[in-house]
């Protein structure tokens, strides 16, 4: 059984395109790049959102010349980042079937942060970011590639 620390969660698809939708209307939109899906836990800070922005950055999972696996970074292809909330992500299920969402940050301070993740990303040099609505119901579309789906988490 994992042990549930509190700790900012995303994960990273890798995508060739990706959008997100609020009643049928596209919200946020990319093409090469990444699908980020952010949980943000009780506890968490601007420097865990700094740690994660700055990794997200620099993770190397494009292929470089040649073919090259795992060689460039998003920063290196210029690609983009959509960014989408993402509470059930601060979800456990030790007890029962249902889950529990207690240690989901409230939504004005999960909020923040995951606005300041976004501005973050681009302080380390993303230069299209992307998000979808907050609190809102959402509708996420995507094309994985690879597949290439990372869980990161900074404690």
């Amino acid at each position: 059984m994992r042990v549930y620390n509190k700790s900012m969660r995303i994960v990273l698809q890798k995508v060739s395109k990706a959008q997100v939708s609020v009643e049928d209307e596209v919200v946020g939109s990319i093409d090469e790049g990444y699908l980020i899906f952010l949980g943000v836990i009780e506890g968490d800070t601007e420097d865990k959102a700094d740690w994660l922005a700055q990794k997200v950055a620099n993770v190397r999972l494009f292929d470089g010349e040649n073919g090259k696996i795992n060689d460039l970074s998003i920063l290196d292809i210029g690609g983009s980042i959509l960014v989408v909330s993402q509470f059930t992500l601060a979800g456990r299920l030790e007890k029962g079937n249902r889950p529990d969402y207690t240690r989901a940050t409230g939504p004005e301070e999960a909020n923040r942060l995951y606005e300041h993740f976004m501005e973050s990303l681009r302080k380390n040099g993303v230069k299209k970011v992307e998000s979808g609505a907050f609190g809102a119901m959402m509708k996420v579309s995507l094309t994985n590639e690879g597949p290439v789906t990372l869980e990161l988490e900074r404690q």
